[in-house]
């Protein structure tokens, strides 16, 4: 590390923008308003984000107009986490948030992304946190002055360049598994929503994407519901009709030898915060003793596990493998052999049943909410059908998010050898491929 330089981010050129202390009003549509919800493992997710009137853009990003390669930096709630701004972007940066702007004189400006994610960045956010009541906060007076090691601008472009590589790859397989999500859901909608084949059969057309064997599966008619026209011979009737419901439980917390086991243990935060599909990580794991002496079971794979109480009631994921997990969460498994159906109507069924639970604070989910739902129950071939459909849609959103997860542990491995300089590399040598 002979030629690391220890300096400020001043003395780097790394200059911080302030945002606009005020909040603009919410549009129905328009350009993002990026606060610190949206500041996800390094990266912005404009998904939930509010929107805001092109008229109020122009006033909110007069003083900080964020620019590809700015670092997003959170003051407040989680201080010290950041998110880069990548090429192409637009959005208006909310309260408690600042940019990092380098001016490319002595950082690279696609290193600084990783420059604020390694060890000796939250050893400076440790040292200038300032501990509240409330929150903790930074202090954007003190933010220039964060000592940080700085490799040679060459080292800068191929730790970029390595590091970058790995993340792309991560977003890539997470865009597409939200395109196969969609394209799942969309055949969902078009066979049990909108009964197209139905339809399609009635009007003496073949439907669009569909085998002859499958097309023989519907009826070719309606009848009248309470809920409104159905396929003939279909019925009405609870969730549960299809699926088993499992609950979960917490080991005693004061026990150490129950926990920090070799079994996941999944807790609402843990399936609100995954931006996945499947969830095939948790943040706490339990002991084969904290399960055996706890209300908590094993869920088996591919089970479907909803958020029932608390903030974020109504959040769910698949479970990529089996694992336990806690009491503010309920696990459906399928009568039959077919989960992603079981998921397919429960994402269109979570709105209601929201909506039917209660709670004096927040809204909660009951085995009785589950035990009063009306669904469309199809017949157990058309369902089948549809799993055989589906199913390589949500393999191939498994495979790839298992790939993801690798590639994380491998660029979190990397990060802080490159940043330190334990591993040595620049530009010119990963162009050529190598290493030292």
């Amino acid at each position: 590390m002979d030629e690391w330089h220890t300096i400020s981010l001043r003395e780097a050129n790394v200059s911080l923008i302030d945002c606009e202390h005020r909040t603009p009003p919410k549009a129905a549509s328009g350009v993002p308003y990026v606060a610190i919800p949206q500041i996800k493992n390094g990266r912005i997710d404009v998904t939930a984000a509010r929107r805001i009137s092109q008229e109020n853009f122009i006033e909110w990003t007069r003083k900080a107009a964020p620019q590809p390669y700015d670092v997003v930096l959170s003051r407040r709630c989680n201080p010290g986490e950041t998110a880069f701004v990548p090429p192409g972007l637009d959005f208006a940066l909310g309260q408690n948030l600042v940019l990092l702007r380098a001016d490319g004189t002595k950082v690279h400006p696609p290193f600084l992304r990783w420059l604020v994610r390694g060890t000796d960045w939250w050893e400076q956010i440790g040292k200038f946190i300032n501990v509240g009541a409330v929150f903790d906060s930074l202090k954007c007076a003190d933010i220039p002055s964060f000592r940080l090691p700085i490799p040679p601008l060459s080292e800068q472009r191929g730790i970029s360049q390595i590091l970058g590589a790995l993340d792309d790859k991560i977003e890539l397989n997470q865009r597409m598994n939200e395109t196969l999500e969609a394209i799942a859901r969309a055949i969902f909608k078009s066979w049990f929503l909108d009964f197209d084949p139905v339809r399609a059969k009635s009007e003496g057309r073949q439907p669009f994407g569909m085998n002859t064997e499958t097309v023989a599966l519907f009826p070719d008619s309606f009848q009248e519901f309470p809920l409104g026209k159905i396929p003939k011979g279909w019925k009405v009737g609870p969730i549960l009709a299809r699926s088993k419901l499992l609950s979960g439980g917490t080991p005693k917390t004061d026990r150490e030898e129950y926990w920090k086991g070799n079994i996941l243990w999944a807790s609402a935060k843990d399936v609100s915060q995954s931006r996945q599909t499947f969830l095939l990580e948790t943040e706490r794991s339990i002991t084969e003793r904290g399960l055996a002496e706890s209300a908590t079971q094993l869920i088996p794979r591919f089970c479907t596990v909803i958020v029932a109480r608390g903030a974020t009631t109504g959040r769910m994921a698949i479970l990529g493998c089996e694992m336990a997990m806690n009491q503010t969460c309920y696990a459906l498994t399928p009568t039959g052999n077919t989960p992603f159906f079981l998921y397919c109507l429960l994402q269109h069924e979570v709105g209601q049943l929201v909506h039917a639970a209660h709670g004096s604070v927040f809204d909660t989910i009951t085995t009785d909410t589950f035990a009063r739902s009306s669904i469309v129950l199809p017949p157990e071939p058309v369902v089948e059908a549809f799993e055989i459909k589906v199913a390589p849609l949500f393999q191939r959103i498994l495979a790839n998010t298992i790939e993801s997860s690798t590639l994380a542990s491998t660029r979190d491995l990397l990060l802080p050898k490159l940043i330190s300089g334990e591993i040595r590399i620049n530009h010119e040598e990963v162009s050529s491929g190598g290493t030292r």
